[in-house]
C-alpha cells in the first residue's frame, strides 16, 4: 500500500494514494459511491475471495476512495499498510481485536481521553478483554504491569486533554523487551508532528475526524500498522500466525508477511465487525490532509501565542501546553514532536467548576463542542461532558479536573481568541 516513492511530507500529503482516474482522467479522487463491485470472471472472483488476488469486492471491506485514504495515511505515517474504519473509537476495537482472546489484557495510560478510558475499563470487558492503567511517566510501574496476559500497550502520543508528551522510546524499550506490540493514538499530534513508528510503535491509530481531516465535517479513524513487529516470533497472537479458521487457514503472517495485520484487519476485522468508512467522508478527509502541515504550523504558533498569554493571567492557576518552557514535558519536544506541541491544552480556571462553565457559557470565537482538531478554535469543560463518567481519581489523573477546561486552538488570528478568552474570563472570574 506504501510503494511511493521517497517524497517530503508536503508531497505526499497531496499526492500519495492519489493518480488520475484511469476512466475519466478526474484528477481529484472520485468518490466511489458504490456497493458492490463486478468480477471479470468466476476465476477472478475466487481468487479475491482467497487473497490471491488484491482487488476490490464489497464496500464493507474496500473501496477504493477509503483504499486512496489509507494508502495515503500510511506513507505519512511510515507504514506498511493502514485500514480505515468508521470513527477514531472503532479504530481502537480494530487495533486490539487480532491481539486480544478472552482472559487478556492491555496495558494503558492513565493520560487517555474519557472515552478511549470508558472503553477500555467498561466496554471490552464484554469481550472478555481488561485493560490496566498506568502512569507512562512512571516506567517501573509500566514493566511491572506487563504479565503473560498482556497482549499490547497503549498511549498516546500528545494525550488529550492535558497536552502532555509520552516518552515514545522508553515506552517502546519496554514493549520490545516484553514482545508485545505499542499502540500509539497520535490523533492529537497528527504525523506532521510526531512519527510513532520511527520511536518503535507497532500500530498507529487515529481519529481522522480531527486534524487529519481538520473541517469538523465526517467521522472516521484509522490503524496503520508498522510492518515491524514479527507476530509469528511467539504463540501470543494466533490470530495472525497460526491457521485462521474463519479464512481457509491461511496463516496471515506467513502469507502476508509486512502486511499480515492490515489484510487481517480487512479480511476479518472489517468483514465481520463491520466498521466500515464511508467513501463520501474519505473524500473529504482526502482534501483535509492535503493541507495537514500548512495548518498544523498554524495550530503550533497559535497555541504558543495564546498558551504565553493565559499562563501570565491571573485568573488563570495552570497551563499544560508542552509548548510553555515550564512544562515537566517541554524537554520531550525536540525528541518525540520536533515540530511543536501540537494545538491542544488545558487551563485550570480560578473559581473552579463554576468559573469554567462561566467561562465556556462566554466565550464567543470558540465554539463550544465534543470535538478537537477542527480549523476553528472549541473549547469544552471535560469534567462535565467528555470525562462525566470517570471517577474524580480517573479524571484528575488524564488531567481533566473539575477546575480544568479544555482548548482546542484554531487557524484564527491568535489576537483575536487571546480577545474573547480576556472577555471570558472576566465574566467568569467577576
Amino acid at each position: 500500500m506504501t510503494d511511493t516513492p521517497t517524497l517530503g511530507f508536503d508531497t505526499l500529503q497531496v499526492h500519495a494514494g492519489a493518480e488520475p482516474d484511469p476512466a475519466t482522467g478526474a484528477r481529484q479522487t472520485p468518490i466511489y459511491q458504490t456497493t458492490a463491485y463486478v468480477f471479470r470472471d468466476a476465476d477472478h472472483a475466487a481468487k479475491l475471495f482467497n487473497l490471491e488476488e488484491v482487488g476490490y469486492i464489497y464496500s464493507r471491506l474496500t473501496n477504493p476512495t477509503v483504499g486512496a485514504l489509507q494508502t495515503r495515511i500510511a506513507a505519512l505515517e511510515g507504514g506498511a499498510g493502514a485500514v480505515c474504519c468508521s470513527s477514531g473509537h472503532a479504530a481502537q476495537l480494530m487495533a486490539l481485536f487480532p491481539l486480544m482472546s478472552p482472559g487478556k489484557n492491555v496495558i494503558a495510560s492513565t493520560r487517555l481521553y474519557g472515552g478511549t478510558v470508558q472503553q477500555f475499563n467498561q466496554t471490552i470487558k464484554k469481550f472478555g478483554w481488561s485493560a490496566k492503567f498506568v502512569d507512562f511517566d512512571d516506567l517501573d510501574a509500566v514493566k511491572a504491569a506487563i504479565d503473560d496476559d498482556t497482549r499490547a500497550v497503549f498511549c498516546e502520543s500528545i494525550a488529550n486533554p492535558g497536552g502532555y508528551i509520552t516518552d515514545l522510546d522508553a515506552i517502546s524499550a519496554i514493549t520490545d523487551d516484553a514482545g508485545i506490540p505499542l499502540i500509539v493514538d497520535n490523533t492529537s499530534a497528527t504525523p506532521y508532528l510526531c512519527n510513532p513508528i520511527k520511536h518503535g510503535a507497532t500500530l498507529v491509530v487515529h481519529s481522522t475526524t480531527k486534524y487529519l481531516t481538520g473541517n469538523g465535517t465526517v467521522t472516521g479513524g484509522a490503524v496503520v500498522d508498522s510492518g515491524k513487529f514479527d507476530w509469528s516470533a511467539s504463540d501470543k497472537f494466533p490470530s495472525l500466525s497460526a491457521p485462521e479458521p474463519a479464512y481457509h487457514g491461511i496463516k496471515f503472517h506467513e502469507a502476508l508477511g509486512p502486511m499480515a495485520f492490515t489484510f487481517h484487519s480487512i479480511a476479518i476485522g472489517l468483514r465481520d465487525l463491520g466498521m466500515t468508512m464511508n467513501p463520501q467522508a474519505a473524500h473529504y478527509t482526502l482534501m483535509g490532509i492535503e493541507t495537514l502541515s500548512l495548518r498544523m504550523e498554524k495550530h503550533v504558533s497559535n497555541a504558543i501565542e495564546v498558551a504565553t498569554w493565559l499562563e501570565n493571567d491571573p485568573r488563570i492557576t495552570a497551563v499544560t501546553y508542552a509548548g510553555l518552557k515550564s512544562s515537566p514535558y517541554h524537554g520531550r519536544i525536540a525528541k518525540i514532536c520536533p515540530k511543536g506541541a501540537g494545538g491542544l491544552f488545558t487551563v485550570a480556571v480560578k473559581g473552579g467548576y463554576d468559573a469554567c462553565v462561566k467561562l465556556v457559557d462566554s466565550l464567543n470565537l470558540f465554539s463550544h463542542v465534543a470535538n478537537l482538531g477542527d480549523t476553528r478554535s472549541l473549547v469544552i469543560h471535560s469534567a462535565s461532558t467528555t470525562h462525566r463518567q470517570l471517577s474524580d481519581e480517573q479524571r484528575a489523573a488524564a488531567g481533566a479536573a473539575s477546575d480544568v477546561v479544555r482548548l482546542s486552538i484554531g487557524i484564527e488570528d491568535p489576537k483575536d481568541l487571546i480577545a474573547d478568552l480576556d472577555q471570558a474570563l472576566s465574566a467568569a472570574t467577576a
